[in-house]
């Protein structure tokens, strides 16, 4: 679309042996074995369990392991010598969790440019981001940067977090085992998966009042899973709906497109009366999301298989944002001269087997996904920016709609060794096909009839069609020897190959009429191979303390710029939207994760793991521009660096009581003299990337107080925080740094059998914070009869929020 951009590791032999045995059945659940004497009540043990890389506590058992699959196999996360949290569905209900924004903030190491519901958000690990932080319409892939699983389908997918078992983040590249987009790490939503013993179900509902909003909000949703043969056959089926409200007001838009001034302030004509142009709506940002999965499973003896149908449709109102710097609107007012709604609906039809083969268990994963967008953009900035003539039509604007629509199947073939032995190993085939078919069209209404003064047949003025098809094909395998019975040695490798063709046109109507401008037909491709490796080493001091090694790398798959190339010549008498030959390529990144780590426990109460790491970024990619027509493309630099430190702790001062916190420095820059790549201008080695904090932290406490009717109640206490981000590659070129801010959050829970109940607060102090931006304060200049100030604008952060939300669960 024109402008969318703008905007396995083993571990000792005898605890592998244990964990397989038990996990026969549960292949992707969390065991909970009780190791310990240490008494915990049932709250504050399930708390525990939300977000610790080990042993954790449930239902008042003390201290015990939590099995995840991310190295393919269960194991415990604590005998997994890799860098990785676990979040569990504990401490989403607690923290009330609901999307990936909500997960960056706790998680050491992951950050997420916060740009609201409306816009693509940009998510990133331990840093590694050299673009400009600006706001992202239309990337249905998270900036491509860390690779994103349902279940084992990778997905990019904003998904609502209901009926989730847990979260998997890993941290650092996983090129080996998960493929293309795990430059800095992955995430793995695990979903809860039908059970044929049980039959249960659970009604969930929250009500909630949020500042500087007109309406209160509400989600309500529920889960039912119906065993239909004992033991071998269940259905599972969850739906939930949200209505937000909103809190953005928009007091600018235009009342008639092409025939208000779109600029009626104090300071214009007194002729013009303001309100005749200009009308406000209130809470423009509110948003309405369906979201669902059903899933048929059968467990037999040998064969394990999961059907499942995933759902989300998502409208949103309009952007999360202020133009307070440059337009003197509000903290919560947007000076858009239109609403800009956005409706996605995400649909993944996934079938995933389980097969133990004696020797091995062989697994498919096949996934079949459709993804649609449709928006609508407030074009005039941009267009005014351009100083094509536009300017000077005093009641000119622009809108711009865009429809977009992805088709992707993805299938793995993977086998995993299960006997026992010092020997493991990894191997597979996975095969990706990827679809892409946009149309966008951009409406500048009556400006043909300013230009020759006769209306036009419409006011579309420009438009684009692309169609883009990428298959990728890889082969991967790790292979894993335990030396001795506490030092264990894995290397990895997966070699692939991709090819991308993409074909666009793009016409520009009342140009052609006017001007007799052609239209533009393109076609380009691009296609690479690779391999990338991986070794890792693990040596358990004791039982309960264990340090590893890794080096790893990752990698994004290159891609073409869905650009017409230029003509040779160019014509020096036409407008042109075009690429010239060094922009319509790219190369695909590569990163190497140099990382030592520490897992402990110590004293059946307080768990501590740590590490350090290093990495090396080659071939960053980076967002610019064409030099004819402004279109956005991607294009390669050279080198840049990330080291930093992260850390997760959890204490049990008594049985009733719990710290629990994760730290993360992250120091990313570049590592290379940078020619031209910050809008322009030249960046140096050692220049900050942006879109990271140097710091971040999450610290919760929560208390449980028995009661004597056999009830409880929990009290629970959080603050996340971040340190400045910048805005550029070293604050370069009218770069800036956002402020830092903490965010608390306290709830106070009421639990009695099937029963849960709580009083929450989000964002309790309502703080007010800027986590992104667009473009940058050079925008602040008068072209023609236009002040380009609103080009310019704020994310801000969510205000304070305060709800009831109930939970009835019952089981049998």
């Amino acid at each position: 679309m024109r402008y969318k951009k703008e905007a396995g590791n083993g571990s000792c032999p005898e605890r592998r042996a244990s964990l397989i045995h038990k996990l026969h059945s549960s292949y992707s659940g969390a065991i909970m074995q009780n190791k310990t004497g240490f008494k915990v009540s049932t709250l504050s043990a399930a708390v525990a369990s939300a977000l610790i890389s080990g042993p954790v506590s449930s239902q008042g058992a003390g201290l015990e392991e939590v099995v995840v699959t991310a190295t393919r196999r269960a194991e415990s996360i604590q005998d997994i010598p890799i860098n990785i949290t676990a979040i569990s569905s504990q401490l989403i209900e607690r923290q009330r969790l609901t999307d990936l924004s909500d997960i960056a903030r706790i998680v050491p190491g992951l950050t997420l440019i916060d740009q609201g519901p409306r816009s693509g958000n940009i998510l990133t690990i331990r840093g590694l981001s050299a673009s400009s932080i600006t706001a992202t319409d239309g990337d249905n892939n998270g900036g491509g940067l860390v690779g994103t699983y349902v279940g084992e389908i990778p997905l990019y997918i904003d998904l609502r977090l209901n009926d989730l078992e847990r979260v998997e983040i890993l941290r650092g590249p996983q090129g080996t085992l998960y493929g293309a987009g795990t430059l800095g790490g992955a995430v793995r939503y695990i979903p809860n998966r039908p059970q044929a013993d049980t039959l249960s179900y659970e009604f969930r509902g929250d009500v909630y009042a949020l500042d500087e909003s007109n309406d209160a909000g509400y989600e309500a949703g529920g889960t039912v899973n119906v065993p239909l043969i004992d033991g071998t056959l269940a259905v599972r089926a969850s739906l939930d709906y949200l209505n937000d409200p909103g809190f953005i007001d928009y007091p600018y838009l235009v009342q008639e497109a092409g025939v208000s001034y779109p600029d009626p302030l104090p300071d214009f004509p007194e002729s013009l009366d303001r309100e005749a142009n200009v009308r406000s709506k209130d809470d423009v940002n509110d948003e309405d999301t369906w979201s669902g999965r059903l899933a048929l499973r059968y467990a037999g003896d040998w064969l394990d298989g999961t059907l499942s149908y995933y759902y989300q449709d998502q409208k949103v109102g309009g952007r999360q944002i202020n133009q307070r710097l440059g337009f003197g609107t509000g903290k919560y007012e947007s000076a858009n001269r239109f609403k800009e709604p956005n409706k996605r609906k995400n649909e993944l039809l996934a079938l995933e087997l389980v097969a133990d083969l004696g020797f091995a268990e062989l697994t498919s994963a096949t996934g079949y996904s459709e993804y649609s967008e449709k928006g609508q953009r407030d074009q005039t900035d941009l267009l005014l920016e351009l100083e094509l003539s536009y300017e000077f039509f005093p009641q000119f604007s622009a809108f711009t709609r865009e429809d977009g629509n992805e088709d992707t199947f993805t299938q793995e073939l993977r086998l995993v060794s299960t006997s026992e032995g010092p020997w493991n190993w990894i191997a597979g085939a996975f095969y990706s096909k990827f679809k892409l078919d946009t149309l966008s069209q951009e409406y500048a209404p009556n400006y043909e009839e300013f230009l020759t003064g006769e209306p036009g047949p419409n006011a579309l003025e420009y438009e684009e069609k692309l169609k883009q098809e990428v298959e990728e094909t890889a082969i991967f395998g790790e292979v894993g020897y335990n030396i001795t019975a506490k030092w264990q040695v894995t290397v990895g490798a997966r070699w692939f190959k991709f090819d991308d063709d993409a074909k666009s046109r793009v016409t520009l109507p009342i140009a052609e009429r006017v001007f007799g401008e052609q239209p533009f037909d393109g076609a380009n491709s691009t296609d690479d191979d690779d391999t990338v490796f991986k070794f890792n080493t693990s040596y358990d001091f004791t039982d309960d303390i264990m340090s590893y090694l890794t080096i790893s790398e990752g990698y994004r798959l290159g891609e073409v710029n869905a650009v017409t190339p230029c003509p040779d010549p160019l014509p020096v008498d036409r407008q042109l939207v075009c690429a010239l030959p060094d922009e319509q390529k790219v190369k695909s990144d590569t990163s190497i994760n140099y990382e030592i780590g520490l897992h402990s426990q110590f004293s059946d109460a307080v768990l501590l793991n740590a590490s350090v790491y290093y990495i090396e970024w080659d071939d960053i990619r980076l967002e610019t521009s064409t030099e004819n027509g402004f279109f956005p493309i991607s294009t390669n630099g050279d080198g840049a660096e990330s080291k930093g430190i992260e850390i997760e702790a959890t204490w049990f001062i008594t049985p009733d009581w719990y710290l629990q916190g994760s730290y993360a420095y992250t120091d990313a820059e570049l590592s290379d003299f940078a020619p031209g790549i910050v809008d322009g201008e030249d960046a140096f080695a050692g220049d900050r990337l942006p879109g990271t904090p140097k710091n971040q932290g999450f610290l919760a406490t929560n208390y449980t107080i028995p009661l004597n009717n056999g009830s409880d109640i929990d009290l629970y206490y959080s603050v996340v925080g971040q340190s400045n981000v910048y805005t550029k590659v070293g604050n370069r070129n009218f770069g800036e740094s956002l402020g830092s801010f903490f965010l608390h959050y306290a709830a106070a829970t009421w639990n009695r059998d099937a029963w849960r109940i709580s009083l929450y607060v989000q964002n309790l102090f309502n703080e007010y914070a800027i986590t992104g931006v667009r473009r940058d304060t050079s925008t602040f200049r008068q072209v023609g009869l236009f002040d380009l100030s609103r080009r310019y604008f704020q994310n801000v952060v969510r205000p304070r929020q305060i709800g009831l939300n109930i939970v009835y669960n019952f089981e049998e």
